[in-house]
């Protein structure tokens, strides 16, 4: 039986690999997943066997671990509303870097109390209180910062019916406070190599690990935060790795290291999207004031016979969703209207996605999927921006930040951001609730524009009554 551990793991592995590869375009994603989830699969299955082998199983544990943890998993994938995929995610990403913090804790703790006991591969105790220390410092570092993250991105946290807002707060001597903590958690690991047997320095990492993850992401805001997300993702797979050298767990390291590699590549990715450096992000908190801008223009509101009519007649149409789109659940009533006026008129229908749309990377993809537009439709936004000087008609769903011209500034906290050129169509149609400034706090120009027309109100209630009066044309 033993024989065919390495078997499991390498193809557990491999599983997490081919997944990976699939996760990389829309059409292939929920097959990546299936492949991750049966990678999984697999390797738990593997480690329940070595468990046996080995006489270590426990198997009351075992099964209450997977019992209470499928049932766990169920009821949030049942429950999560896509608007709230953003701070699921988050909260995952918190979750996966304490778990192996705590794996890494209990592990090194075995070898700090037995003397007797040989650490995995053949390694000193001292290259483990390493490892345990470096996962207690990312993996803590993670479960703060990741929690701070989804009551940032669900805008606050209720408390006995009260509502309380989630602070942004960021002062420029705080950046020096985050340095010092880092260096004092390696100072405390080199003190640790020193006296192992000293588990005071294993707490003081971890207290210290919790705070620096607050710190971290208290003064990030504004459109940002899909950039924290993927790197929290990318802390949590590196503790996962951590683990795993701890633990003597070759899938565990790769799996781990495949996570960190994967997180860290998208976050930079949302970096250039954003036009920010990752120190940029961390230390300069663009948009991390919290300070809103105060509104003092109006504008009148059309109405959906108003702008049925023109649509009309329009060759091109270019949708831009944005959060409102996923506040509204209005992506069926979007893909309805796509329809209609691509079978009544004859339009061009395209989508122009933003990298950062939404609260997370690949959200508008995801909801898009989810009503069936055709992928061929989704565009990216470095190769549709040229095509709206000759578009028609430009409906944004909610996007505020991604189409905001503020971002061609060098001021503020959008400065420098790609945006989606939507301004340059021939009409923009805006549908939101009002003219309120958007995750970021800064107003649009766009809103004021003589071309620009508003149709204010709830996503799904604006796309259905538009659809109702384009029927009736």
């Amino acid at each position: 039986m033993e024989e065919w551990i390495p078997i499991g793991y390498l193809l557990s592995a491999a599983l997490f690999i081919f997944g990976l590869k699939k996760l990389g375009h829309p059409r292939t994603a929920p097959r990546g997943n299936q492949y991750g989830a049966l990678g999984m699969l697999v390797a738990v299955i593997t480690t329940v066997i070595k468990m046996e082998a080995a006489g270590d199983a426990k198997w009351t544990l075992i099964i209450a671990g997977l019992v209470v943890g499928s049932v766990i998993g169920i009821i949030m994938a049942i429950r999560v509303e896509m608007t709230g995929m953003p701070e699921l995610v988050a909260l995952f990403n918190g979750f996966g870097g304490a778990a192996s913090a705590l794996v890494a804790l209990s592990e090194s703790w075995k070898y700090i109390e037995d003397t007797t006991l040989t650490v995995p591969s053949g390694l000193e105790i001292q290259v483990i209180m390493i490892a345990a220390g470096l996962s207690a410092l990312v993996g803590w570092m993670t479960l703060t910062g990741s929690i701070l993250a989804m009551f940032k991105l669900k805008g606050g946290i209720s408390v006995f019916g009260k509502w309380f807002k989630t602070p942004t707060w960021g002062p420029t001597w705080l950046n020096p406070v985050k340095v010092l903590l880092v260096l004092s958690v390696f100072a405390l690991i080199y003190l640790s190599i020193d006296d192992p047997r000293n588990t005071d320095y294993l707490w003081a990492i971890i207290a210290i690990s919790c705070i620096l993850g607050i710190v971290l992401v208290l003064p990030i805001g504004g459109a940002d935060m899909p950039v924290v997300v993927s790197l929290l993702n990318s802390l949590s797979g590196i503790a996962a790795a951590f683990t795993g050298f701890i633990v003597g767990n070759s899938v565990l390291i790769v799996a781990g290291s495949l996570v960190g590699a994967s997180g860290l590549i998208l976050t930079f990715i949302m970096c250039k999207a954003m036009n920010r450096t990752l120190p940029d992000v961390l230390f300069k908190s663009f948009g991390g004031s919290g300070e809103k801008a105060e509104l003092t223009r109006t504008k009148v509101g059309s109405d959906a016979d108003e702008v049925a009519m023109m649509v009309d007649g329009a060759q091109k149409v270019i949708i831009v969703p944005g959060y409102g789109m996923a506040v509204s659940q209005c992506q069926h009533q979007v893909k309805e209207f796509a329809d209609l006026i691509a079978e009544k008129f004859g339009t061009e229908v395209k989508y122009a996605i933003h990298p950062v749309a939404g609260r997370m990377p690949g959200h508008m993809n995801v909801l898009l999927a989810e009503a069936n537009v055709p992928y061929e439709q989704l565009i990216e936004m470095d190769e549709i921006n040229s095509e709206f000087p000759d578009c028609d008609v430009a409906v944004i769903i909610g996007a505020n930040d991604t189409t905001n011209p503020a971002a061609r500034s060098g001021e503020g906290p959008l400065a420098g951001m790609p945006i989606i050129d939507a301004d340059a169509a021939r009409t923009v149609v805006i549908i939101k609730r009002s003219l309120s400034v958007g995750y970021a706090g800064v107003d649009n120009d766009l809103f004021y524009m003589d071309k620009t027309m508003m149709l204010f109100g709830d996503g799904k209630a604006m796309m259905t009554g538009l659809n109702n009066a384009i029927k009736d044309i």
